[in-house]
């Protein structure tokens, strides 16, 4: 049995890494996604690929932190679809700068789109779901349960995130709006994020910290993008009906030691 037949999905940053392989999965689980991201083109690309293989995929494009940009996505749901279900608010940044060499302009830009983002976007949800219920899946991070030297504001951002679903999940509960929303917290995944980092380090600095994750993480290597999608099934479908406020952490065993 698919697990999300017929229901409607909206996944932010989902043109690549965690938000694509999310797509993939829940679109093969029979639900409707609307794939959204800030990279038109390539967001685009995806959505017609997936169309191709009989899939139910639309792409708009969508910058998280502008919230005329949020009402046009909700629009297009109520217009193509009728309702939402599922919203994964996954869309993220970092830029690598510790406390020191970190600007004013980094840490706000990193902020608007990891934390400001995700307010709108749950903001949004809420109001669609209210009436009959849905998944909220707000994506923080293990770096928002720690520190880490070389991205502070990705820490600020994320923690910022994991505090914000638990006040919004009570607020949902208390009201009675059967709406659930909870936070995936993954550890390091193979994804252009991580990538793109490590080519913005010097090579005998991002070889350091390649071997540094080696042998910090128990399981000796970073996650695909496939296994944080599913962790993201699962908070998407019923099988999580009594989980709100909380968060799921895929790391490897990174926190354990």
């Amino acid at each position: 049995m698919q697990r999300l037949t017929n229901q409607v999905c909206l996944i932010t940053g989902a043109a690549n890494g965690i938000g694509l392989a999310t797509a993939e999965l829940f679109l093969r689980e029979g639900a409707k996604v609307l794939l959204t991201d800030i990279d038109a083109e390539a967001g685009e690309r995806q959505a017609h690929r997936l169309r191709e293989q009989g899939l139910n995929a639309l792409f708009q494009q969508l910058d998280v932190t502008c919230p005329q940009a949020w009402a046009r996505a909700m629009e297009t749901l109520r217009e193509r679809w009728g309702v939402l279900d599922v919203l994964v608010n996954n869309a993220g940044m970092a830029l690598l700068a510790d406390v020191e060499k970190l600007t004013l302009e980094m840490w706000r830009k990193t902020l608007a789109v990891n934390l400001d983002g995700v307010f709108l976007g749950t903001q949004q949800g809420i109001a669609m779901m209210k009436a009959r219920g849905g998944s909220i899946i707000n994506v923080a991070s293990i770096e928002g349960i720690i520190g880490e030297p070389l991205v502070p504001a990705y820490n600020a951002s994320k923690g910022g995130v994991r505090i914000f679903s638990r006040s919004a999940a009570a607020h949902c509960a208390r009201q009675g709006y059967a709406i659930r929303i909870n936070n995936l917290c993954p550890g390091y995944v193979a994804t252009p994020m991580i990538r793109d980092g490590l080519t913005g380090l010097p090579s005998e600095q991002a070889q350091a910290f390649q071997d540094y994750l080696g042998q910090r993480i128990p399981m000796g290597r970073l996650a695909q993008p496939e296994e944080i999608a599913r962790a993201m099934l699962f908070l998407a479908s019923e099988d999580s009906s009594y989980m709100t406020g909380s968060d799921l952490v895929l790391d490897g065993g990174y926190l354990a030691q």
